[in-house]
């Protein structure tokens, strides 16, 4: 009796089980959908970050292009110590790209894209700090003023181009402003040229704007005194919301140094 007393009812321990089929199965397509959703999330953001890039770079290339055309066009005629220099001394006939002395901005007309191109010259001594199309500056030791010509043109890639030619000689071309992510940048150049056609009513005041070919037929290249540049840019993000046109254009009047502020 004593030894029935003193035994223990041995507690039950309950028996391990593990997941069921369906319990795994559940668990893995609530892992798969929240997996699933995160990867969406990862992927917009590479999309939008990728899309602000690409905008970003588009717009530099606007600011870019504008900028060279802008700071290039404005020197044309520019020749140093106008109290010893005249412009048809310092800038004389050029063969069939400046017939005349004197003239300081020519240009094509083409009605097809690239379309047009324009060319204006100046001249700079020694470390005076004019900027050609390239960048670069006079740092010659040559006596004589230098006598710079700039051609814009848009290549066939769709990137802005300048030829640039020094004392006659003509240098290879140099890009400028290239697409994005290997598309064509620019779709095509159009250039109007600001005239003073009776330029002896002394008010200096442009009075029509006129293609190339237009210019040249009335012979008024000495006469220009402003230039208005469209630049018609491929849109990068063209089919993406908000971004529906497939091209953007961008339209600068840029004064011409020699003319600016002077009655004609």
């Amino acid at each position: 009796m004593r030894a029935q007393a003193l035994r223990r009812p041995v507690p039950c321990r309950p028996r391990q089980r593990g997941l069921t089929l369906i319990e795994l199965l559940v668990s893995m397509a609530i892992a798969v959908f929240l997996l699933g959703g995160l990867l969406t999330i990862l992927g917009n953001t590479r999309r939008v970050f990728g899309a602000q890039n690409s905008m970003a770079q588009f717009q530099d290339n606007q600011r870019l292009v504008m900028t060279l055309l802008g700071d290039v066009i404005q020197q044309a005629g520019y020749f140093p110590n106008p109290t010893v220099n005249v412009a048809t001394t310092a800038l004389p006939v050029a063969g069939v790209t400046f017939p005349t002395a004197g003239q300081a901005i020519t240009g094509t007309y083409q009605a097809a894209v690239p379309n047009d191109t324009i060319t204006v010259r100046f001249a700079t001594t020694q470390n005076d700090g004019v900027i050609n199309c390239t960048g670069g500056s006079n740092t010659t030791t040559v006596a004589p003023p230098l006598v710079y010509v700039n051609r814009f043109s848009i290549d066939a890639a769709g990137n802005l181009v300048c030829t640039l030619t020094a004392n006659g000689v003509v240098a290879p071309p140099v890009t400028l402003v290239s697409g994005i992510q290997g598309q064509p940048g620019i779709q095509n150049l159009q250039i109007l040229y600001g005239v003073t056609t009776n330029p002896a009513a002394g008010t200096g005041a442009v009075d029509t704007y006129l293609r190339a070919d237009q210019v040249t037929a009335t012979n008024n290249w000495l006469n220009v005194a402003s230039v208005k540049v469209r630049v018609t840019f491929n849109n990068p993000l063209s089919g993406q919301p908000g971004q529906q046109a497939t091209t953007v254009p961008f339209e600068r009047v840029i004064g011409v140094m020699n003319h600016t502020g002077v009655k004609l």
